[in-house]
């Protein structure tokens, strides 16, 4: 299992992902025809770049709900609790209502 923090726009708006990169230090940017996406794969990033930076500037609204699972997701793996049984149990159910799942 990997934890991965993910921003997508139209392909056009890739110069705007590749800024990020350039101002968190990390991440990749991938692209297709249409479709852009920042991505950070790296547990040590996303604990010491990523989530600070949105515990700063919080989200509003849903995104901020995903958010909070995303950390509770990352703090899981970061104590590898995510190669145990029931802490994949766990982070599955966390995950199962994320993003589009949400009601």
């Amino acid at each position: 299992m990997k934890l991965k923090f993910t921003i997508g726009q139209h392909s056009r708006d890739t110069f705007l992902l590749n800024k990020l990169v350039n101002y968190f230090g990390c991440g990749l940017i991938t692209s297709s025809e249409d479709y852009a996406r920042f991505y950070v794969s790296s547990i040590k990033d996303i604990s010491k770049t990523i989530i600070p930076f949105f515990e700063k500037y919080s989200l509003q609204g849903v995104k901020l709900l995903d958010f909070n699972d995303f950390c509770m997701i990352a703090n899981l793996m970061k104590n590898k609790s995510h190669l145990t049984t029931e802490g994949l149990a766990q982070i599955q159910n966390i995950k199962s209502r994320m993003n589009s799942n949400r009601t």
